[in-house]
């Protein structure tokens, strides 16, 4: 007879939910079906760049809405800690697929460094979006086209918002 499954807490769950809110592609997709056609861009480095972002901007968010304190780290520990999980399994199977060693958590942690140094050069700006949408443009290629610009944008603020949205309906903020 199998013991029933202990109940999960709230930042149980709550870890979860976010993690499987950053690797969900839906977003993305939609995203990338938004793109014109016409548009000056490598479409396979922003299809490539999104979700990096997005997984950023979940960690991001609890960084930024969640008051100091135990909750905080133990929601960001288990949020991260998934991610590197899901990075290590990610990266095996790139590895074995193409014979190259890429480690996509640091990957992660380098974009991650990367957008908070630039939010670090304009600390006056009013919308962090308006800092991250020209830096993920650079990154994908093309720091000057407006609709690289705006996906980045986009997939930043819909995730802060959502995230934002979440910790409030299960009380953390």
């Amino acid at each position: 007879m199998e013991k029933p499954e202990k109940p999960r807490s709230n930042l149980e769950q709550a870890g979860e939910d976010l993690f499987n809110y950053a690797i969900d592609r839906e977003d993305v997709h939609w995203l990338m079906t938004n793109l014109p056609q016409s548009a000056d861009i490598k479409r396979t480095a922003v299809e490539y760049e999104l979700p990096l972002l997005k997984i950023i901007s979940v960690g991001w968010s609890l960084s930024y809405y969640l008051p100091g304190g135990p909750q905080k780290d133990e929601l960001s520990e288990r949020y991260w800690q998934a991610i590197n999980d899901f990075s290590k399994d990610l990266s095996t199977t790139t590895e074995m697929m193409t014979g190259q060693k890429i480690d996509y958590f640091e990957i992660l942690k380098q974009r991650l460094d990367m957008y908070v140094a630039a939010l670090q050069q304009h600390p006056d700006a009013k919308d962090p979006a308006t800092v991250i949408g020209p830096e993920f443009a650079r990154t994908c290629g093309n720091a000057d086209d407006i609709f690289t610009f705006m996906a980045g944008s986009k997939m930043f603020m819909a995730t802060v918002n959502r995230v934002k949205e979440y910790l409030e309906a299960i009380k953390l903020r």
